[in-house]
């Protein structure tokens, strides 16, 4: 494929891909721009296939299962368009793929931190993977207590003219990380980005109640991982530091909410 086609013709074909093109030219970079969509596309669904399997594997193989959902998303031609305007990205291909890395996306929901980096690990150690980049906002928050590990993976993807290596952003999150990301993206959309200050003080706090949630679920999990394998005198021990179990009182709050 021609990494620089018509620069105008790219950039009406983004922002009408159904438009009525009719000279050859306009044809032809049609096909291909649907092409360099596919591979995308195609690496996205790679990633999920890869995520599946491993997902299948622990539900029917193992006693726990790390990954609660997976979920996936390919930009549509607006985003494209809107994105190319904040990054000053020429209407190419070329500088498309350089300068917009997140076309293609998966995200991977997991019920403790613990998995989050578990799942990540067996994923990025398959031999056809390639990790470009990692975020680790779950060590290191945005200042807005925004929490996710973010990853930039790149995939072969086979096609009929040959190998392709396609960039798959990968975001991996807890339940109480992805509730809070799901919220904080429904106000930002409501408010058109000028939230109010109180708002944005309201979701610092709740980002960090869901990581202290996450501490405290993985306290228990870890509890419940060790049970009956601890001796008296160490789980006592564990007890008195707090590191690892929580207290009684809370253990009681959530036996109380139990059906």
């Amino acid at each position: 494929m021609d990494p620089t086609p018509a620069r105008m013709d790219l950039g009406r074909l983004i922002e009408q891909p159904s438009g009525d093109f009719s000279s050859e030219e306009s044809q032809q970079l049609r096909q291909d721009f649907t092409r360099f969509m596919m591979r995308y596309k195609f690496g996205m669904e790679e990633i999920v296939t890869k995520l599946s399997i491993l997902r299948d594997e622990f539900a029917h193989l193992h006693d726990t299962n790390p990954i609660e959902n997976i979920s996936s998303r390919l930009k549509n031609p607006d985003s494209i368009l809107e994105k190319m305007g904040r990054k000053n990205c020429e209407p190419t291909f070329e500088s498309i793929t350089e300068k917009i890395t997140d076309i293609a996306g998966v995200r991977v929901t997991c019920s403790f931190v613990s998995d989050v980096y578990h799942v990540f690990e067996l994923l990025t150690s398959q031999s056809d993977v390639n990790v470009v980049d990692i975020r680790d906002y779950i060590t290191d928050p945005k200042p807005n207590g925004y929490r996710s590990l973010h990853a930039l993976i790149e995939v072969p993807v086979f096609m009929s003219d040959g190998e392709v290596p396609v960039l798959v952003e990968v975001q991996m999150r807890t339940i109480a990380m992805d509730f809070w990301a799901s919220l904080e993206h429904k106000i930002h959309y409501k408010y058109r980005e000028e939230v109010p200050e109180s708002l944005l003080e309201g979701l610092r706090q709740a980002a960090e109640t869901a990581g202290e949630l996450d501490t405290t679920m993985e306290r228990l999990h870890t509890e419940v991982k060790t049970a009956g394998e601890l001796s008296v005198e160490l789980q006592r021990k564990l007890r008195a530091s707090g590191d690892v179990v929580p207290d009684e009182a809370f253990v009681e709050r959530l036996r109380g909410l139990s059906p």
